[in-house]
């Protein structure tokens, strides 16, 4: 069995709790409007969630990974769009507590205790996904501020974020090495927003295009020094490719939870169907690759989390994240399958954590870019 500490157990079933009571109902809502419901930020807000990594004396929880893995698999859970988008807050967040200097740290952390301020990631470009080193959005320095223009797009939670981490180009042609990461706030000059997106999952989060012209960002908010930006995202990834997983995972639980539960209720030729032995090897492979995808993460996430780790870690965060939502998307297909005609039905909430799932294999490295990482570094071996 896998060991939490007192603490980390504490949030987990306080989140568990929270996230049946108060974020299912709106969160189905949610996905039924294809919109965002902002009363969730208030709720994470309230119960200290915005600022789990933050230091105890602002309010925060001091988190480690695994404790915000925990978090997002329990929110994940009952809802996938909730999950992704807590997911991208504390991935941002992490660009916080990891790069900045103390100045920024101040600064940030009190608008996340103080303000309840929601973070987005911008990284991804029209013609930029799995090879992000070929950005095109540019950052030119001019006095005591930089000028960004570009386009980032499909970038979660940019309808309700207030502060965004922007990855752009201070050195043209230098690929990763001209690569530099800002923090941007959500009213600086030159920044605007694209239209919602209409996505066939995570429906119920935010997504949208940045435009940026000539964006007026103060010099002081980029992040470490100019050219470090791939340096910092690439390190960086190894903790959002677990939260990915966190989420991919709590997404299969719910919908073996909701198949279990089906199972045993439904009766067909007398009995119920939990008694059939086609059901129990369904739910035997269900319950066996859950449990597998918990130790993988949860072990790496410890790694990750407690040692001064470096490119050596990457594989096992690959593994980590494909394995994991090759997983979910399995679990949750079968979960349909269990439920047969009532499983396609959106009165049942397996069909949404099938198209949720889908989205796990895909973002943040698709799983063909995760299996790439993990046979280089086998074949190095």
């Amino acid at each position: 069995m896998i060991r939490f500490s007192d603490e980390q157990i504490m949030v987990r079933d306080m989140v568990s709790k929270l996230a049946k009571e108060k974020v299912r109902p709106i969160a189905i809502e949610a996905d039924r409007k294809h919109d965002f419901n902002p009363e969730l930020l208030k709720i994470l807000h309230e119960n200290g969630l915005l600022g789990l990594l933050l230091p105890i004396e602002l309010g925060g929880g001091n988190a480690d990974l695994t404790t915000c893995c925990l978090t997002v698999e329990e929110l994940s859970s009952v809802d996938g769009s909730v999950g992704i988008s807590y997911a991208t807050h504390t991935t941002g967040l992490f660009f916080v507590v990891d790069w900045t200097t103390d100045t920024q740290k101040k600064e940030y952390y009190e608008k996340v205790s103080r303000d309840g301020a929601y973070f987005g990631v911008a990284l991804t470009e029209p013609n930029a996904g799995s090879d992000a080193a070929s950005i095109k959005t540019r950052a030119v320095r001019s006095g005591d501020q930089y000028l960004i223009s570009g386009n980032k797009v499909m970038i979660t939670n940019a309808g309700v974020a207030d502060v965004f981490m922007v990855f752009a180009v201070t050195g043209p042609g230098e690929r990763d090495k001209g690569i530099s990461a800002f923090i941007v706030d959500r009213d600086v000059p030159g920044l605007s927003f694209g239209k919602e997106e209409e996505k066939m999952a995570m429906a119920g989060s935010s997504t949208r295009e940045l435009i940026f012209d000539n964006a007026e960002v103060p010099a002081k908010n980029l992040l470490h020094a100019e050219g470090k930006g791939f340096e910092i995202v690439m390190s960086e990834f190894m903790k959002s490719r677990m939260l990915v997983a966190s989420m991919a995972l709590g997404i299969a639980r719910g919908a073996f939870e909701e198949a279990v539960r089906y199972a045993k209720e439904r009766t067909q030729f007398g009995k119920s169907i939990s008694e059939f032995q086609g059901v129990q090897f369904m739910i035997a492979d269900m319950a066996m690759n859950i449990e597998l995808t918990r130790r993988m993460i949860y072990t790496t996430s410890e790694y990750i989390g407690h040692e001064r780790v470096g490119k050596e870690v990457a594989p096992y965060a690959a593994m980590s994240k494909c394995f994991a939502s090759d997983m979910a998307m399995k679990v949750t297909t079968d979960a349909v399958q269990i439920l047969g005609g009532y499983g396609i039905m959106k009165e049942y909430p397996v069909e949404r954590m099938m198209r949720d799932a889908k989205v796990t294999q895909i973002i943040e490295g698709t799983n063909q870019v995760q299996r790439i990482i993990i046979a280089r570094d086998a074949l190095r071996r």
